[in-house]
């Protein structure tokens, strides 16, 4: 009735792919979890979000898998998924077999033994795979900070200190963290009875210290720049190349060992729900993991949305280098988020003036622009706001008593200290609604990033400005394309032939769908490659 617990955790290596086809041929329903989503618009591939679980149908080539999920099947990047430890796991209806007549059936304690003997070896096999890819993690640390920092600081003529730091942010005390770490888990692991181990407390102790990853993944833009410069200088390409062959590493690249942090925090959430979902309720560990559970998925979600952040500051860069006449300092100096867009009447005073303008309101700052008459996506600088010193007022309809003058669906952006007032009009109340919203999460988006620490460094927005007026989108590696032989079959078979595969580095997510606010600028000024 039960078969056995297979446990396996990363995709792509040459034994485990052989397995995994092993078992799909044999039947066996192979799953995988997301690490990222994958989004496509090629009807030949599988688009799903991160944490969405994946029947892995076909294993036979390296990089590209053949799964399904309830909305349809395709093809998608190994890479982007992690098999689940626990293969196989007991239906519920099989747990307690009830005879026709009601009776339960002949040697139900000796089922109910081999119930629980077999979620005790699942959750082991979760705790085993903890262990065994933090023990793994650790090696790599150390691989970085011995085989290439401390290399690189005996050539104070080839790297300063300022440069390694670049390179490779704070991952020295990420190392350091993470040595205190595994020694927690390590305490708390139960040789004689691993499903009883107790590893949600050591999550728990350390979560403050998880933080630090902010750091390291807010820099790790920084860091590819820096090594594609150097990869275009044959002596580094060459120092780099010897740090790895003295230190016996695998054949990837410096950026693609850099990498691993930034993948290593957003999969401890998927660890701990897997080790949740085999960890009975009356098990001491229970509520431990729960709470560990929650902590992490913070911490995971802080660190994506920073890095969701940083690449938008690229379209940032590009959306002012389109605006003609623009004046004042570079958007990037203070703002990193466009919150909301729109058109909007300024009413000027006294005079009563009004002039139809578009808005963007970004973190800490209101940019508005004209349009050009005749080509009306081309939009010219007219002003900004300081969000920071105003504070937004909710007018009623009617007649304004200064202007003398009816206004409908207005607020005003006013100033008490220095009676800076700006009056703006939209066309329908909703619209006006819409707009009031967007104040409330521009002020809540600012406070956000001051309790996070949240900033953008000199050499982000330079960077992003030096791309902008290159007139190129600098944006992150996809997945290896997919071969063009991989096509849409019923049961893919791939030809014996196949042409040499490009080696998968990097475990690169992908690009993310726009929002709504770029899809509405990109309409009004092309982004020009």
């Amino acid at each position: 009735m039960w078969s056995s617990s297979h446990h396996y955790s990363h995709s792509g290596g040459g034994g485990e792919q052989l397995a995994i086809n092993e078992l799909i041929s044999d039947g066996s329903v192979v799953c995988a979890e997301a690490l990222w989503d994958h989004v496509t618009m090629d009807d030949q591939e599988l688009g799903f979000k991160a944490g969405d679980v994946i029947e892995v149908m076909d294993a036979t080539n390296r990089e590209w898998w053949w799964g399904r999920i309830t909305d349809g099947e395709g093809w998608f990047p190994a890479t982007f998924v992690r098999l689940r430890v626990n293969q196989d796991e007991p239906a519920d209806d099989e747990a307690h077999q009830v005879q026709e007549d009601g009776r339960v059936a002949d040697g139900e304690a000796e089922e109910g033994s081999l119930v629980q003997s077999s979620k005790d070896q699942m959750r082991t096999n979760v705790i085993n795979e903890i262990l065994s890819t933090e023990r793994d993690y650790i090696k790599h640390l150390r691989d970085i900070c011995e085989g290439y920092i401390r290399q690189c600081r005996k050539r104070a003529d080839m790297f300063s200190e300022e440069q390694l730091r670049t390179i490779f942010g704070n991952i020295e005390d990420i190392y350091r963290c993470q040595k205190a770490f595994i020694k927690a888990l390590e305490q708390r692991f139960n040789r004689e009875r691993p499903h009883l181990s107790e590893l949600g407390a050591c999550f728990l102790e350390h979560q403050a210290d998880f933080q630090i990853y902010s750091e390291y993944c807010n820099n790790h833009p920084n860091a590819c720049v820096e090594l594609s410069r150097l990869a275009k200088l044959s002596k580094y390409v060459y120092f780099f190349e010897a740090c790895r062959l003295l230190q016996r590493m695998i054949d990837i690249s410096l950026d693609g060992f850099l990498l691993t942090p930034v993948q290593k925090i957003c999969k401890y959430p998927l660890q701990l729900a897997e080790l949740l979902k085999y960890t009975p309720p009356q098990h001491r560990d229970f509520k431990d993991v729960e709470a560990a559970l929650h902590a992490m998925k913070n911490v995971a979600q802080l660190i994506n949305e920073r890095k969701r952040r940083l690449e938008n500051i690229d379209k940032i860069a590009q959306w002012q280098s389109s605006i003609e006449d623009w004046e004042g300092e570079d958007l990037l100096v203070r703002s990193s988020e466009l919150i909301y867009s729109g058109e909007l009447t300024r009413i000027l005073q006294p005079q009563a003036k009004s002039q139809q303008r578009m808005f963007f309101l970004f973190d800490h700052q209101l940019i508005y622009c004209k349009k050009d008459l005749l080509r009306r996506e081309v939009l010219y600088y007219k002003g900004r706001v300081d969000m920071d010193r105003l504070e937004v007022v909710d007018v009623e309809d009617g007649k304004d008593r200064d202007l003398h003058m009816s206004i409908k669906n207005a607020f005003r952006l006013c100033c008490s200290t220095t009676g800076e007032s700006h009056l703006l009009c939209a066309r329908k109340p909703e619209q006006k609604q819409r707009w009031l919203k967007a104040f409330v999460s521009e002020r809540e988006q600012v406070r956000l990033d001051q309790e996070t620490g949240f900033s953008i460094t000199e050499l982000q927005r330079k960077q992003a400005m030096l791309n902008a007026s290159k007139h190129r989108a600098a944006g992150k590696p996809k997945a290896t394309s997919r071969p063009y032989y991989l096509t849409r079959q019923k049961h893919p078979a791939l030809p014996a032939g196949l042409p040499p595969q490009q080696q998968v580095l990097v475990l690169a997510e992908p690009k993310r769908k726009p929002s709504t606010f770029w899809h509405s600028i990109s309409r009004l000024t092309p982004f020009r490659k």
